[in-house]
C-alpha cells in the first residue's frame, strides 16, 4: 500500500459541502483507505482570484499507482463541476496528490511532489496537522512555514470534515 496525502480546496458554491462529497467519493473506491483528514481552513487565494477558499488535507492508503489515482481525482472533479475556463479560476473542488510515498514524478500530466507544496500555507499548514515530523526536500514543515510570504491568510475554521 501507497501513503498518499492530497489537497482539497473549493471556493464556488457550499464549498464545504464539496470537499466532502470529493473524500466520500475518493474513498468509495475499494483501492483507497481513508486514514486520516486534517481540519479545514479559510484562505486567501494564491495566484488566483475570486473568494476565499476553503482547504484541507487528507492522508490515504492506497494500492493504486500515481496516475490511476490522478484519474480517479480528475473524474471526480468532473462529476462535481469542476471547469477550467482559466488557469488557477474559482473551483468547486480542486484535487492535488501532494505527495506519493517518496515518489518523484516530473512529467507533464503530474509532478510529485506537488510543484507548489512548499509555496502554500494552505497545504504545508494542513500536512503539519497531520504529520509534524514530516519533511519535504531535506527540511521540516516548520522551515517551510517560516519562509512563506507573510501575505498568505490561513485561519482554522470549525468546520468538520464529514465525508
Amino acid at each position: 500500500m501507497h501513503k498518499v496525502f492530497i489537497g482539497l480546496g473549493a471556493n464556488l458554491g457550499d464549498e464545504l459541502s464539496y470537499i466532502n462529497k470529493a473524500i466520500s467519493k475518493l474513498v468509495e473506491c475499494d483501492d483507497i483507505e481513508l486514514l486520516a483528514t486534517s481540519s479545514v481552513y479559510k484562505t486567501s487565494p494564491v495566484e488566483s482570484d475570486g473568494e476565499d477558499y476553503l482547504n484541507a488535507v487528507i492522508q490515504i492508503n492506497t494500492s493504486l499507482d500515481p496516475f490511476e489515482l490522478l484519474s480517479i481525482m480528475q473524474k471526480i472533479e468532473l462529476d462535481l463541476g469542476r471547469q477550467r475556463p482559466y488557469k488557477n479560476a474559482p473551483r468547486t473542488i480542486d484535487l492535488d496528490i501532494l505527495l506519493f510515498d517518496d515518489m518523484q514524478i516530473k512529467g507533464d500530466r503530474l509532478t510529485i511532489p506537488h510543484p507548489r507544496i512548499t509555496q502554500r500555507a494552505f497545504v504545508l499548514v494542513p500536512l503539519r496537522e497531520l504529520n509534524p515530523d514530516l519533511e519535504i526536500g531535506g527540511q521540516s514543515l516548520e522551515t517551510w512555514i517560516a519562509n512563506l510570504p507573510c501575505d498568505q491568510k490561513i485561519e482554522k475554521t470549525t468546520y468538520s470534515l464529514n465525508p
